[in-house]
């Protein structure tokens, strides 16, 4: 019985699992330190932005560097199934995803030469039909109103997240003259409907996404394109305002969230629209409407130091065109980001209401409350007790409605009063401000007017 177990014991020496845990780590120990290699970060994130490319999870990739007792072990139960080897099956999968990229390779050059044949705003055989089945029409597709019947006059291509080109017909791509009317459709849609604003947000959203799927899928980057793309933007800038009017009451919430969305979009949009100005560049020349364009990402980014990807403002200037630097819009840009960061309120609201654009005034008018705060803050800690401050100069300065000023220092903790002569004051040292809370109230701007006249 003694001997039976000791042969056991030599046939099977991980029976004892402390000298098997001891041998194992010593020798992985080793391993490490001899097959160590320095990282090499930038072709570490080529691999990564690879395997997000092709589909494949980090984790889907097998490495070279595994310790020799994993390899050890699958090697063991590969040969005791009467498989093959890792070593093989890693060969394996470095031949199917080298098969893998090829095929990529070919369907983007195809893709790339190829122009979508769907005459309508969206597919009639395909998609269409499907959506009436479902019964998935937006209320802007409804024959009649009827939400399993459409027409292709009213039916919109839906954003696809997940589409790939290798399973997508040309007769499911619409080329760019009818992206072009699908999009001029839908920019009428904006204020042609009596549906409420976040609703009609919520379409146009989703269309224009598709549209830049499909010009992409065509790899459109003329300046069509750019034309194209520049109504996508007014579309997310004037909804940044106008989503903004509407953030009030039950849905104030689903609101917030659709706040968030848009300018996560107008965000890309506004990057492949400069990258579309640089492709189509001649020399140090400028597009007709970039200045303005341009001048939109300085006044999305008056309180941050930095653009989304890292990059110093004044380090993104540098790579902005010499004749757009010198441009009036971008002039007026630049002189807003100098007054905001200054606190100087009383050239920021008055450049505002004499140079801005409609454009610019929508980014521009989330900053307008904040500024207009800290004007009453140092208003009112750097008054005299014995003199108040009369609300009607108050109302010129922070460009509002006395009633409206009145309501917003209350908004900011504090106390008007009124004089002897019976006028509307603001008591100055009062020690309850506090800033205004989002969402506390909607304010005018008296050169709104002039501003308008712009568009």
């Amino acid at each position: 019985m003694e001997r039976r177990q000791k042969n056991q014991q030599q046939q099977n020496p991980r029976r004892n699992p402390l000298s098997s845990s001891s041998s194992s780590s010593s020798s992985h120990s080793s391993n490490r330190k001899s097959r160590y290699r320095p990282p090499n970060r930038a072709s570490g994130d080529a691999r990564a932005r690879h395997r997000e490319d092709s589909g494949l999870d980090s984790g889907d990739a097998t490495t070279w560097d595994e310790p020799r007792s994993l390899a050890r072990s699958i090697d063991e139960r590969a040969s005791a199934a009467g498989t093959r080897s890792s070593m093989g099956i890693r060969e394996q999968q470095e031949q199917h995803q080298h098969h893998q990229d090829g095929e990529n390779a070919r369907d983007s050059r195809e893709f790339a030469s190829a122009v979508g044949t769907c005459p309508y705003m969206c597919p009639g055989m395909g998609e269409m039909a499907q959506r009436e089945r479902l019964r998935d029409l937006a209320v802007f597709e409804r024959l009649h109103g009827n939400p399993a019947k459409t027409s292709p006059e009213l039916a919109v291509k839906k954003f696809c997240r997940t589409i790939s080109t290798r399973h997508v017909q040309l007769s499911d791509i619409r080329p760019l003259s009818v992206l072009g009317s699908t999009l001029d459709y839908l920019m009428n849609l904006m204020n042609s409907t009596p549906e409420p604003f976040e609703t009609v947000h919520d379409f146009i959203f989703d269309r224009t996404r598709s549209i830049r799927q499909d010009l992409s899928m065509q790899d459109i980057l003329d300046k069509r394109a750019i034309h194209m793309y520049e109504k996508m933007v007014n579309f997310h800038v004037i909804s940044h305002h106008k989503l903004r009017l509407s953030s009030s009451g039950p849905n104030s919430f689903n609101i917030s969230s659709l706040h968030h969305l848009n300018m996560e979009q107008l965000a890309k949009v506004l990057t492949s629209l400069y990258n579309l100005y640089d492709l189509n560049r001649d020399h140090n020349s400028m597009h007709k409407n970039e200045p303005e364009y341009r001048s939109l990402y300085v006044l999305l980014c008056l309180n941050s130091e930095s653009l989304p990807e890292g990059e110093r403002l004044s380090l993104w200037f540098r790579r902005v065109p010499t004749p757009v630097i010198k441009s009036k819009e971008m002039t007026f840009a630049r002189r807003i980001l100098r007054y905001f960061r200054t606190d100087n309120y009383k050239c920021f609201f008055s450049t505002i209401a004499a140079e801005a654009s409609y454009l610019q005034y929508c980014a521009l008018e989330p900053y307008i409350d904040k500024v207009r705060a800290l004007a009453v803050l140092l208003i009112n800690n750097g008054g005299y007790k014995l003199h108040p401050y009369p609300i009607a100069h108050l109302s010129n300065l922070l460009m509002m409605e006395e009633s409206e000023v009145e309501s917003f220092c209350i908004a900011c903790g504090l106390e008007t009063s009124l004089d002897e002569q019976g006028n509307k004051v603001l008591p100055t040292k009062q020690p309850a401000f506090n800033h205004p809370k989002a969402g506390h109230g909607k304010y005018g701007f008296s050169g709104f007017e002039n501003i308008c006249r712009t568009l």
